[in-house]
């Protein structure tokens, strides 16, 4: 875990992300920029490629020179099933470029131990589910919201929900939306389908049957002007995520900043890490990947020494027959 953009981040996924972006991001920028500059940038993944690539679009929009100055209003990134990977003053405030998809019961956007506990524990996961949703019982609302370190899932929530309480069998698909701040998926649902339900092939079969329920309602009002038109939609999303970062103030979240406090397009924020230079020479890289330890190269240079292309230690004197 690290500090990003005023709030924390998860550290291997940022680490992730930021060498996702290093590799791809010129051939990303060529594109945009030979298609015109007018289609959207949008990233997605699933599970733990959901974290990187929420991230990577926080990167982007902190950093949109790197790919040849996208606007924030054309980057979007959708995250199926998303692992906790920011504070949540951070999922706030980016909920209007990452939204999240989340199916029914589905363990990893409600659970906070570390993701490496948890695939540790895979072959035991009802066992390690029920101790973690034990644990969190007793954890107040107050002191989770309190805490600066603690993960959420990202950006806007899209909760499918298929089965209902006490009812045997699935229901048409329903989808609800909101940017919540107190209550955004804190308690694990202990049930059949909370690992079944991470599987992207149901995430998709169900969002397709929900997508349908949409189109069909859709059609059948062909003929009258809809109730919410699209601009007065969008300002309605606009409010929504001005209203979540006001209820993330007034809950005292750290970090947390008013819509006015937000800093400018065109201002990167200040603690932002620096993005490796792609050029960069690749011993150095793996010098600093293993945190400051001698290389091989060193050791073999401290305790041989070359003589007649032997490699004699340097302790012996008189070269092997």
């Amino acid at each position: 875990m690290q500090m990003f953009d005023g709030g924390y981040v998860h550290h291997g996924l940022l680490k992730s992300a930021i060498w996702l972006l290093n590799e791809e991001g010129e051939t990303l920028k060529r594109l945009w920029l030979e298609n015109g500059s007018n289609y959207d940038m949008v990233f997605a993944g699933h599970s733990l490629g959901s974290g990187v690539a929420a991230l990577l679009t926080v990167i982007v929009v902190n950093h949109r020179d790197r790919l040849g100055g996208v606007p924030r209003c054309k980057v979007r990134c959708y995250a199926l099933a998303p692992a906790r990977c920011m504070s949540l003053n951070l999922a706030v405030k980016y909920a209007d470029v990452i939204y999240s998809v989340v199916l029914q019961d589905d363990f990893l956007p409600r659970t906070a131990t570390p993701l490496e506990d948890i695939f540790k524990s895979i072959f035991c996961l009802p066992c390690f589910l029920f101790l973690v949703c034990l644990r969190d019982t007793f954890i107040p609302e107050g002191r989770k919201l309190r805490d600066p370190r603690r993960l959420y899932a990202p950006g806007r929530m899209y909760h499918i929900v298929e089965r209902k309480c006490c009812r045997c069998g699935r229901f048409p698909p329903e989808v609800r939306t909101a940017i919540p701040v107190d209550g955004r998926f804190e308690h694990i649902v202990l049930s059949c389908n909370a690992t079944s339900d991470h599987g992207i092939i149901w995430i998709e079969r169900e969002a397709e049957k929900a997508l349908l329920r949409m189109k069909e309602s859709c059609s059948e009002t062909v003929t009258t002007a809809p109730k919410v038109q699209k601009l007065e939609r969008l300002r309605t999303f606009e409010k929504e995520h001005k209203d979540a970062l006001e209820r993330a103030v007034s809950l005292n979240v750290p970090h947390a900043v008013t819509p006015n406090e937000e800093a400018p397009e065109d201002q990167k924020p200040e603690e932002a890490p620096e993005i490796e230079d792609k050029s960069e020479d690749p011993a150095d890289t793996k010098s600093k990947s293993t945190g400051g330890r001698a290389s091989w190269d060193d050791v073999v240079g401290k305790l041989f020494k070359k003589e007649s292309g032997h490699l004699l230690l340097k302790r012996d004197s008189n070269p092997p027959e």
